[in-house]
């Protein structure tokens, strides 16, 4: 027979059972052990979801009026005499006949050289009733107005043909109006500026693009052009209203169809790429806060290993009997992991569930349709795993290490 003693064993259930009465010796311990972790991991799962679901709202408004609107500048000839306008004559017409363009028309900011009045009279001195100094004027053809979204409270928009006879009319921004003391249209009503009168034929209530001009007094351009001149510092832009998705196209094409002979004289702005905005969005927004969340985890990892060290000092009389009693150096070891596995795990669980709550609140605050990455979901709490697992690394082998003779000793 032989005097050898049997192998100890030490099976999962033995294991399972041991670490959960090591977490539950000390649950206020354990609670704040975890509180790293639940942060970091919740941390990490809101800013994922977060910003995925604020890059999905950006297709929604931005694709609505700037997806659809390109501008086109006149860049002249480039030499400073030269003020002749680059646009042709029947610029509006060409653009609105290339395919998705809905509306297309030239406006410019007109140069002021006296503030802006409701009523007649030489000069109009700063602050008088009736006197705008914060007025500006403006030169926009009917296109441009339809371009702009224009929407009147009172009236009604000039059109092509005063346009079309350079008439001395006026529509009124919301803004400019109440500044002039203008409000009702049902006795006809005008604007002098210097020496030009204008009649008001309507009071803008919004502007969909270009919402400044709701300050200004706009007026026809043919107008303009024959009140001041022609434009030239700034120069004249043409304001393009297209259909959803054509903007590009458009924008591509809209300079050589005005000036096939000299596309140079135009400067086209076209709007961002939606799905290449919407990445920048989320890597700017990834780059800074996952920074922060990845400080969190940290946090949370030396937590994790403070707390199992502690606990090994605390515990040196349990580890020197149980290493009496038979258990072997891989025994203790596998029993500190598994207290700092739990710990991990269940502080991934909570971090994810909490993470998932804060992207579900802001978006129902924000109205937004929520966007979660299942991937993310289900990885999250593995992560708080891991990080109890490597925090828990130096505990179980420091522990692993203590004779059994001198833990019995203290």
């Amino acid at each position: 027979m032989s005097d050898r003693l049997p192998p100890t064993t030490y099976s999962l259930a033995d294991l399972g059972h041991d670490a959960l009465a090591g977490i539950a010796q000390r649950p206020g311990r354990t609670v704040l052990t975890m509180l790293g972790t639940v942060l970091g991991v919740g941390a990490l799962v809101s800013i994922l979801g977060l910003t995925a679901t604020a890059a999905h709202q950006i297709d929604d408004r931005f694709s609505v009026l700037a997806a659809t609107t390109v501008e086109v500048a006149d860049a002249g000839s480039g030499n400073p005499a030269d003020v002749r306008i680059s646009f042709p004559k029947d610029g509006d017409e060409v653009v609105q006949a290339l395919p998705g363009v809905l509306h297309a028309g030239q406006y410019w900011p007109v140069p002021l050289t006296a503030p802006v009045r409701a009523t007649p009279g030489v000069g109009g001195a700063a602050g008088a009733a009736g006197t705008s100094t914060s007025t500006t004027l403006t030169a926009a053809d009917p296109d441009a107005l339809a371009a702009m979204g224009a929407q009147v409270s009172v009236g009604r928009l000039y059109g092509s043909f005063h346009e079309g006879r350079a008439e001395p009319v006026a529509v009124l921004g919301s803004a400019a109006a109440r500044e002039l003391g203008i409000k009702r249209l049902d006795v006809p009503r005008a604007v002098f500026v210097g020496d030009h009168a204008y009649t008001v034929v309507g009071i803008l209530k919004d502007l969909q693009r270009h919402p400044e001009l709701l300050f200004s007094v706009i007026v026809p351009t043919s107008r303009a052009v024959a009140d001041f001149g022609p434009p030239q510092l700034p120069r004249a832009g043409m304001l393009v209203q297209t259909k959803l998705g054509a903007a590009q196209v458009v924008a591509h094409e809209v300079a050589v169809a005005l000036r096939p002979d000299a596309a140079g004289f135009l400067k086209v702005t076209a709007p961002a790429d939606p799905t290449t905005l919407r990445g920048n969005v989320a890597g700017d927004v990834n780059s800074l806060f996952l920074v922060l969340a990845a400080i969190a985890l940290i946090a949370g990892a030396l937590g994790i290993a403070t707390t199992t060290l502690v606990a090994v000092m605390e515990r040196v009389s349990e580890i020197g009997l149980r290493r009496a009693l038979g258990a072997g150096r891989r025994h203790i070891v596998a029993q500190f992991l598994a207290e700092s596995l739990a710990i991990g795990t269940v502080g991934g669980l909570a971090g994810t569930s909490l993470g998932i709550v804060v992207l579900l609140g802001t978006s129902l605050a924000r109205q937004w349709t929520p966007v979660v990455d299942a991937r993310q979901a289900l990885l999250s709490p593995l992560l708080g795993s891991v990080i109890g697992l490597l925090a828990g690394s130096y505990p179980a082998l420091r522990a692993a290490r203590i004779e059994p003779v001198e833990a019995l000793r203290r």
